[in-house]
Protein backbone atom coordinates (compact mmCIF):
# COMPACT_ATOMS: atom_id res chain seq x y z
CA UNK A 1 0.00 0.00 0.00
CA UNK A 2 1.47 3.32 -1.03
CA UNK A 3 2.66 5.47 1.96
CA UNK A 4 1.26 9.18 1.68
CA UNK A 5 3.65 12.14 1.84
CA UNK A 6 2.75 15.34 2.96
CA UNK A 7 2.61 18.44 0.53
CA UNK A 8 1.86 22.18 0.42
CA UNK A 9 -0.75 23.21 -2.31
CA UNK A 10 -0.95 26.78 -3.17
CA UNK A 11 -4.49 28.54 -3.13
CA UNK A 12 -5.11 32.44 -2.82
CA UNK A 13 -5.75 32.31 0.71
CA UNK A 14 -2.49 30.94 1.65
CA UNK A 15 -0.85 27.21 1.61
CA UNK A 16 -3.30 24.02 2.23
CA UNK A 17 -1.39 21.42 3.83
CA UNK A 18 -2.52 17.96 2.44
CA UNK A 19 -1.34 14.50 1.85
CA UNK A 20 -0.25 13.26 -1.40
CA UNK A 21 -0.20 9.32 -2.18
CA UNK A 22 0.97 7.81 -5.81
CA UNK A 23 1.17 4.22 -7.12
CA UNK A 24 4.89 2.57 -7.50
CA UNK A 25 6.41 3.40 -11.30
CA UNK A 26 6.38 6.94 -12.91
CA UNK A 27 3.04 6.98 -14.31
CA UNK A 28 1.06 9.23 -15.46
CA UNK A 29 -1.86 8.43 -13.19
CA UNK A 30 -5.18 9.44 -12.89
CA UNK A 31 -5.86 11.64 -10.05
CA UNK A 32 -8.55 11.72 -7.43
CA UNK A 33 -9.21 14.52 -5.14
CA UNK A 34 -10.44 13.39 -1.59
CA UNK A 35 -12.24 15.56 0.61
CA UNK A 36 -11.36 14.65 4.80
CA UNK A 37 -14.67 14.57 7.00
CA UNK A 38 -14.91 17.07 9.84
CA UNK A 39 -11.95 14.88 11.80
CA UNK A 40 -9.39 15.87 9.55
CA UNK A 41 -6.29 14.73 8.47
CA UNK A 42 -4.78 11.80 10.30
CA UNK A 43 -3.48 8.42 9.78
CA UNK A 44 -6.98 7.29 8.95
CA UNK A 45 -7.24 9.52 5.88
CA UNK A 46 -3.72 8.46 4.83
CA UNK A 47 -4.28 4.83 4.98
CA UNK A 48 -7.39 5.29 3.14
CA UNK A 49 -5.50 7.81 0.39
CA UNK A 50 -3.18 5.00 0.29
CA UNK A 51 -5.37 2.16 -0.45
CA UNK A 52 -6.83 4.15 -3.35
CA UNK A 53 -3.11 4.60 -4.89
CA UNK A 54 -2.38 1.30 -4.14
CA UNK A 55 -5.30 0.74 -7.07
CA UNK A 56 -3.72 2.64 -9.32
CA UNK A 57 -4.26 6.45 -8.54
CA UNK A 58 -2.63 9.68 -7.24
CA UNK A 59 -4.51 10.96 -4.53
CA UNK A 60 -4.46 14.54 -2.90
CA UNK A 61 -6.03 14.87 0.49
CA UNK A 62 -6.37 18.68 1.35
CA UNK A 63 -6.99 20.03 4.55
CA UNK A 64 -9.97 21.97 3.95
CA UNK A 65 -9.48 23.96 7.15
CA UNK A 66 -6.36 25.48 5.97
CA UNK A 67 -7.28 29.16 6.44
CA UNK A 68 -7.08 28.62 10.38
CA UNK A 69 -3.62 27.52 9.86
CA UNK A 70 -1.90 23.21 9.62
CA UNK A 71 -4.57 20.77 10.37
CA UNK A 72 -5.33 21.09 14.02
CA UNK A 73 -5.56 17.45 15.54
CA UNK A 74 -8.26 16.43 17.36
CA UNK A 75 -8.88 14.04 20.36
CA UNK A 76 -11.14 11.15 18.67
CA UNK A 77 -11.51 9.21 22.31
CA UNK A 78 -13.87 12.29 23.04
CA UNK A 79 -16.59 11.21 21.45
CA UNK A 80 -17.19 8.73 23.66
CA UNK A 81 -17.88 11.46 26.12
CA UNK A 82 -21.20 12.66 26.28
CA UNK A 83 -19.92 15.96 27.45
CA UNK A 84 -16.36 15.94 25.64
CA UNK A 85 -18.25 15.36 22.51
CA UNK A 86 -19.89 18.58 23.11
CA UNK A 87 -16.73 20.61 23.10
CA UNK A 88 -15.07 18.57 20.23
CA UNK A 89 -17.74 19.80 18.01
CA UNK A 90 -17.76 23.18 19.29
CA UNK A 91 -14.62 23.62 17.91
CA UNK A 92 -14.86 22.04 14.46
CA UNK A 93 -18.44 23.06 13.36
CA UNK A 94 -17.06 26.84 13.10
CA UNK A 95 -14.65 25.52 10.88
CA UNK A 96 -17.45 23.30 8.79
CA UNK A 97 -19.55 25.94 8.00
CA UNK A 98 -16.65 28.98 7.23
CA UNK A 99 -16.47 26.73 4.21
CA UNK A 100 -18.49 28.32 2.30
CA UNK A 101 -19.47 27.33 -1.42
CA UNK A 102 -17.68 30.31 -2.82
CA UNK A 103 -14.61 29.39 -1.03
CA UNK A 104 -14.86 25.85 -1.63
CA UNK A 105 -15.15 26.27 -5.47
CA UNK A 106 -12.24 28.85 -5.25
CA UNK A 107 -9.99 26.32 -3.33
CA UNK A 108 -11.37 23.16 -5.65
CA UNK A 109 -9.43 25.33 -8.41
CA UNK A 110 -6.72 25.51 -6.72
CA UNK A 111 -6.12 21.80 -6.03
CA UNK A 112 -6.99 21.14 -9.50
CA UNK A 113 -4.44 23.30 -10.62
CA UNK A 114 -1.91 21.38 -8.43
CA UNK A 115 -2.67 18.01 -10.11
CA UNK A 116 -2.94 19.34 -13.67
CA UNK A 117 0.96 21.05 -13.01
CA UNK A 118 2.13 17.46 -12.15
CA UNK A 119 3.84 15.41 -14.88
CA UNK A 120 3.06 12.24 -13.30
CA UNK A 121 -0.90 13.45 -14.00
CA UNK A 122 -3.01 11.73 -16.60
CA UNK A 123 -4.39 14.79 -18.61
CA UNK A 124 -8.44 14.98 -18.57
CA UNK A 125 -11.25 15.09 -15.71
CA UNK A 126 -10.01 14.02 -11.90
CA UNK A 127 -12.37 11.84 -9.83
CA UNK A 128 -13.41 13.68 -6.24
CA UNK A 129 -14.40 11.07 -3.07
CA UNK A 130 -15.80 12.53 -0.33
CA UNK A 131 -16.38 11.71 3.40
CA UNK A 132 -19.26 13.28 5.65
CA UNK A 133 -18.40 16.89 5.52
CA UNK A 134 -16.42 15.96 2.34
CA UNK A 135 -18.99 14.62 0.50
CA UNK A 136 -21.32 17.27 0.85
CA UNK A 137 -18.21 19.95 -0.04
CA UNK A 138 -17.11 17.57 -3.08
CA UNK A 139 -20.52 17.64 -4.35
CA UNK A 140 -20.15 21.34 -4.53
CA UNK A 141 -16.99 21.07 -6.20
CA UNK A 142 -17.86 18.84 -8.79
CA UNK A 143 -20.89 21.66 -9.51
CA UNK A 144 -18.72 24.09 -9.88
CA UNK A 145 -16.24 22.56 -11.88
CA UNK A 146 -17.48 20.04 -14.12
CA UNK A 147 -15.53 20.23 -17.19
CA UNK A 148 -12.61 19.30 -14.76
CA UNK A 149 -13.96 16.49 -12.38
CA UNK A 150 -15.71 13.89 -13.97
CA UNK A 151 -17.39 11.14 -11.54
CA UNK A 152 -18.10 11.64 -7.44
CA UNK A 153 -18.43 9.45 -4.91
CA UNK A 154 -19.69 10.37 -1.70
CA UNK A 155 -20.25 8.56 1.64
CA UNK A 156 -22.14 9.13 4.55
CA UNK A 157 -22.48 13.14 3.63
CA UNK A 158 -25.01 14.97 5.62
CA UNK A 159 -26.86 18.13 4.65
CA UNK A 160 -26.68 17.65 1.70
CA UNK A 161 -30.49 18.96 1.02
CA UNK A 162 -31.11 21.99 3.23
CA UNK A 163 -33.62 24.97 2.88
CA UNK A 164 -31.25 27.10 2.11
CA UNK A 165 -31.01 28.67 -1.38
CA UNK A 166 -27.73 27.59 -1.75
CA UNK A 167 -28.26 24.05 -0.94
CA UNK A 168 -25.94 21.41 -2.70
CA UNK A 169 -28.65 19.39 -4.45
CA UNK A 170 -29.92 22.83 -6.35
CA UNK A 171 -26.48 22.88 -7.96
CA UNK A 172 -26.82 19.52 -9.82
CA UNK A 173 -27.82 20.64 -12.98
CA UNK A 174 -24.28 21.96 -14.16
CA UNK A 175 -23.09 18.24 -13.40
CA UNK A 176 -21.87 16.21 -16.49
CA UNK A 177 -20.09 13.30 -14.61
CA UNK A 178 -21.69 10.28 -12.93
CA UNK A 179 -22.32 10.22 -9.73
CA UNK A 180 -22.46 7.58 -6.77
CA UNK A 181 -24.21 8.50 -3.42
CA UNK A 182 -23.80 5.90 -0.40
CA UNK A 183 -26.21 7.05 2.46
CA UNK A 184 -26.03 5.74 5.99
CA UNK A 185 -28.75 3.96 7.20
CA UNK A 186 -31.00 6.41 9.88
CA UNK A 187 -28.84 9.63 9.77
CA UNK A 188 -30.37 12.72 11.00
CA UNK A 189 -29.03 14.85 8.67
CA UNK A 190 -29.44 12.83 5.68
CA UNK A 191 -32.88 11.43 6.03
CA UNK A 192 -35.23 9.18 3.67
CA UNK A 193 -36.85 12.79 2.89
CA UNK A 194 -33.58 14.09 2.09
CA UNK A 195 -32.40 11.34 0.16
CA UNK A 196 -35.95 11.78 -2.18
CA UNK A 197 -35.58 15.55 -2.26
CA UNK A 198 -31.69 14.95 -3.79
CA UNK A 199 -32.28 12.08 -5.74
CA UNK A 200 -35.31 14.27 -7.29
CA UNK A 201 -33.09 17.01 -8.17
CA UNK A 202 -30.58 14.97 -9.97
CA UNK A 203 -33.70 12.89 -12.04
CA UNK A 204 -34.98 16.39 -12.87
CA UNK A 205 -31.16 17.55 -13.91
CA UNK A 206 -30.84 14.06 -15.95
CA UNK A 207 -27.32 13.75 -13.88
CA UNK A 208 -26.48 9.74 -13.91
CA UNK A 209 -26.02 8.59 -10.51
CA UNK A 210 -26.79 5.63 -8.37
CA UNK A 211 -27.92 6.52 -4.34
CA UNK A 212 -28.34 3.68 -2.04
CA UNK A 213 -28.95 3.29 1.56
CA UNK A 214 -26.33 0.93 3.34
CA UNK A 215 -28.81 -0.68 6.06
CA UNK A 216 -28.22 -1.00 9.40
CA UNK A 217 -24.93 1.34 8.97
CA UNK A 218 -24.37 4.47 10.94
CA UNK A 219 -23.30 7.59 10.11
CA UNK A 220 -19.19 8.16 9.49
CA UNK A 221 -19.37 4.08 8.48
CA UNK A 222 -16.04 4.18 7.16
CA UNK A 223 -13.68 5.89 9.69
CA UNK A 224 -12.09 2.89 11.67
CA UNK A 225 -10.40 5.46 14.50
CA UNK A 226 -14.53 5.85 15.54
CA UNK A 227 -16.83 3.91 17.44
CA UNK A 228 -18.91 4.36 13.82
CA UNK A 229 -16.72 2.07 11.88
CA UNK A 230 -18.54 -0.67 9.93
CA UNK A 231 -16.41 -3.14 8.29
CA UNK A 232 -19.27 -4.54 5.96
CA UNK A 233 -20.65 -1.05 5.06
CA UNK A 234 -16.77 0.03 4.63
CA UNK A 235 -15.47 -2.69 1.96
CA UNK A 236 -18.90 -2.34 0.08
CA UNK A 237 -18.20 1.38 -0.33
CA UNK A 238 -14.08 0.29 -1.99
CA UNK A 239 -16.24 -1.90 -3.99
CA UNK A 240 -18.41 0.89 -4.76
CA UNK A 241 -16.03 3.77 -5.41
CA UNK A 242 -13.26 1.42 -7.69
CA UNK A 243 -16.15 0.43 -9.53
CA UNK A 244 -17.15 4.33 -9.93
CA UNK A 245 -13.33 5.12 -10.72
CA UNK A 246 -12.27 2.45 -13.02
CA UNK A 247 -15.41 3.03 -15.28
CA UNK A 248 -15.22 7.37 -15.35
CA UNK A 249 -11.65 8.07 -15.36
CA UNK A 250 -10.03 5.32 -16.60
CA UNK A 251 -7.52 3.82 -13.66
CA UNK A 252 -8.53 0.18 -14.44
CA UNK A 253 -5.52 -0.21 -17.21
CA UNK A 254 -2.95 1.21 -15.15
CA UNK A 255 -3.85 -0.50 -11.88
CA UNK A 256 -0.12 -1.11 -9.57
CA UNK A 257 -1.87 -3.51 -7.52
Amino acid sequence: MAEPTTVQVPTSDGAADAYLARPDGDGPFPAVLFFMDAFGLRPRLAEMAGRIAAHGYLVLVPNLFHRTGPMPRFDLAELADPQRRGELFGRIVPLITALTPELVARDTGAYLDYLAARDDVTPGPVGIVGYCMGGTNALRAIEAHPDRIGALASFHAGRVVTDGPDSPHRGVGTVTGELYFAHADRDESMTGEHIAALEGALDAAGVRYRSEVYAGAPHGFTMADTAMYDEQATERHWTALFDLLDRSIGGAARRTG
